[in-house]
């Protein structure tokens, strides 16, 4: 049980709610101010890190690392740099693992948003597979891939940005690029104003 300890307090698989008074239940803050809130906390990072239970977020080297991703027991693989990628789906035949790849480009001007509800699906039908564990990744594991990431916690899991970033910062350290913040704050007020209604 120490694993799921790690993230929740009560012991659920599902992290617990912050208090309405913290500081992550606010309105939307800006680009900066998440930027300030990315350099904060952790920021190293290893080749995989667990953000979620059964969610690793980690670089193409993982990926690539075959016996690593069975001693993790990766059932699934989503791959946000799929155009870098030298593999694919055929990479992974004969291991059992489900692949999905997404060719993202690390920009500022590269709409990522038309990928969050897909991506998303993906992750949480992984993680919802008995014993499936997922790992997101691109190049290096902190902009395209935890953009991805941030917005499975987001749509599945009813956390605010702010929220979805304290807790995989709590894991890994990311930084997404500016316009993938954008898009985030863009989704993270359409989810509010669904939530509400």
């Amino acid at each position: 049980m120490a694993f799921v300890s790690r993230f929740s307090r009560n012991g659920s698989r599902t992290p617990s709610r912050r208090a309405p008074d913290d500081t992550s239940r606010h309105s939307i803050l800006s680009v900066f101010e998440l930027e300030r809130l990315l350099y904060t906390g952790k920021t190293t990072c290893n080749h995989a890190d667990e953000v979620w239970p059964g969610l690793y977020l980690g670089d193409q080297d993982i990926a690539a690392n075959r016996r690593e991703l069975a001693r993790l027991g990766i059932t699934h693989i989503l791959n946000a740099s799929h155009s870098k990628w030298r593999g694919g789906a055929e990479y992974y035949e004969g291991t059992g693992i489900c692949y999905l790849g997404i060719e993202a480009h690390d920009s500022p001007t590269f709409d990522m948003s038309p990928y969050f509800e897909p991506a998303a699906d993906f992750i949480h039908t992984a993680l919802n597979r008995s014993r499936g564990r997922i790992l997101v990744h691109c190049a290096v594991g902190v902009s395209r891939s935890a953009t991805l990431v941030l917005a499975y916690l987001m749509i599945y899991h009813r956390l605010t940005l702010v929220e979805a970033i304290k807790t995989v910062k709590d894991h890994r350290g990311i930084i997404p690029n500016r316009g993938f913040l954008r898009q985030l704050v863009v989704l993270d007020n359409s989810l509010q104003l669904k939530h509400r209604s």
